[in-house]
């Protein structure tokens, strides 16, 4: 079995090789960014993000989900931190969530991931989408005046999604505006089939190639044209180690003499609860995506991710959930197997250990334009005429997630979403529930499914449409059950029906009898 896996793994290297890549020049960022808005060490960001390639992606029953530090935990972590009063303090927090993780999957509490609506996951992807591009575009032109990750429409420095696109195109940069354009035309055309057919240039990550243009172009500006020179703000910022090991004296450990503290476990279980959720929705986006249409199982989920925050906790990172957008950059980079993902963890290990100073001269604008093309992957116009075609029932929440997900957050989005996607189902399910046919002065009234006391205003609305001197037949043959209060609806209105001459006929109807005479 093991040698089968281990073929298996291998067989698929040359697309998880080049995947696990992208991933990486994707998380890098974000792990940076998500530890500077969350008030920690900008270690525990990268320390995250090892830990969820490393472990996680190893422990997980999916093959393409990839976890890190997420911007959806960003505030619970910072407000949790002057809460508490000390970063080790959040650790032991983190340690307690992921045991509750743990706890949540032997349980089987993943069984939820399996009640969210399509129409709403597809939603909150192409929110996801939406975001990406609008958030990625400052950062594109060479205004990094928020932080990588950021996904909140109400920003801290009082600017909006939309205002800071408008302010960010006031203050751009030249040099990394062609970064840009340049990386997105790179990757467009390692795309194209003369690429993907050349056995050498296949090879090559598009994204890579972007990123190798982009640090020999900010060196050539330097000396040659410095109008286009990217400022030093504008580039990855890793922190530097004099030696491999001495990122040793950066790691942090919990503060166990909390254990006595109430609001070390209000924490805990505050972070356990919104990583799981945010867990089981990635994990369902993921699957939605997933070219080979693989199911991931949910409660296997909840145990990796427990895994992966008690070791954040014991070694000084932030607490992880999988995360949609380093999955989508997988997915859309043809990641198959989770050696992508473990890939992208070792990346990041020996990024901190021995690359950080190259890394750094990678401009901000190249990784923008990675996000950019997922982005658009994610909310492209081809999935929002497949949902109009699907019908106002589905294409109402799809819109409503998107809308509310922008305007909010992931999980006010969602939440929003599922409402409004309930509604569908149980209006949905109204109509079908009852039916009234007429032929002339003939009428059929068919019970079918579970009709509930929901149906009690619909049912009526359809007796009063019988007109007088009619013939009428009740039929309950396919309804699986019929509430009390709709057989009593039914049977005040067949002793009433004989005061307008209105002939009733029972069928498969217990409970229900004709007045004799």
């Amino acid at each position: 079995m093991i040698h089968k896996h281990l073929n298996y793994y291998v067989g698929h290297l040359r697309d998880d090789l080049p995947s696990g890549v992208v991933v990486f020049l994707v998380a890098l960022p974000l792990c940076l960014g998500i530890a500077l808005a969350s008030g920690t060490p900008l270690f525990s960001g990268i320390i995250a993000g090892v830990v969820g390639g490393l472990v996680v992606s190893w422990a997980s029953g999916s093959q393409l989900s990839v976890s890190g530090p997420a911007a959806g935990l960003t505030v619970i972590v910072l407000s949790a931190i002057q809460t508490l009063g000390s970063f080790e303090a959040l650790l032991l927090s983190t340690l307690l969530a992921g045991l509750i993780q743990l706890a949540l999957g032997f349980l089987r509490a993943g069984v939820i991931g399996a009640y969210f609506p399509a129409a709403v996951i597809k939603g909150m992807l192409a929110a996801i989408g939406l975001i990406l591009i609008m958030k990625q575009i400052p950062h594109a032109v060479g205004y990094d005046a928020d932080f990588e990750g950021d996904e909140s429409f109400l920003q801290s420095d009082t600017h909006t999604t939309f205002s800071e696109i408008a302010y960010s195109l006031r203050a751009f940069s030249p040099g990394a505006v062609i970064v840009s354009l340049v990386a997105i035309t790179l990757m467009l055309l390692w795309e194209t089939r003369q690429i993907k057919q050349n056995r050498i240039l296949a090879l090559i990550p598009g994204p890579l190639v972007a990123v190798v243009f982009g640090i020999g172009f900010n060196l050539w500006s330097q000396v040659r044209a410095p109008i286009f020179r990217i400022a030093p703000e504008h580039l990855v910022n890793l922190p530097l180690f004099g030696e491999p090991l001495e990122f040793a004296h950066h790691l942090a450990f919990p503060d166990f003499s909390q254990w006595s503290n109430p609001a070390i476990y209000t924490v805990a279980l505050t972070l356990a609860v919104v990583a799981s959720l945010e867990t089981l929705l990635s994990l369902e986006a993921i699957d939605k995506i997933d070219p080979l249409k693989r199911v991931a199982p949910t409660n296997r989920e909840l145990k990796a991710q427990g895994l992966g925050n008690v070791l954040c906790g014991l070694l000084g990172g932030l607490p992880i959930t999988a995360v949609i957008v380093r999955g989508s950059a997988n997915v859309n980079a043809g990641g198959k197997t989770k050696m992508s993902c473990f890939i992208h963890g070792l990346l990041l290990l020996l990024s901190v250990l021995f690359l950080a100073r190259f890394l750094n001269l990678i401009p901000l604008a190249c990784l923008a334009s990675v996000l950019l093309l997922t982005g658009y992957k994610l909310a492209k116009p081809a999935l929002f005429r497949e949902q109009f075609r699907k019908g106002f029932n589905q294409f109402a929440p799809f819109v409503v997630t998107i809308a509310a997900v922008l305007l909010t957050d992931m999980l006010k989005g969602i939440a929003v979403g599922m409402v409004v996607g309930i509604y569908f189902v149980l209006r949905a399910n109204f109509h079908a529930a009852i039916t009234l046919t007429q032929d002339g002065s003939n009428y059929l009234l068919r019970l079918q499914k579970d009709v509930s006391f929901l149906n009690k205003a619909l049912l009526r609305g359809y007796l009063e449409r019988i007109e007088e001197n009619s013939n009428l037949i009740i039929d309950g043959g396919k309804a699986q059950f019929i509430d009390h209060d709709i057989l009593e609806t039914l049977q005040d209105y067949v002793q009433a029906a004989v005061e307008d001459n209105i002939s009733v006929e029972l069928k498969n109807v217990r409970g229900l009898s004709v007045p004799a005479g």
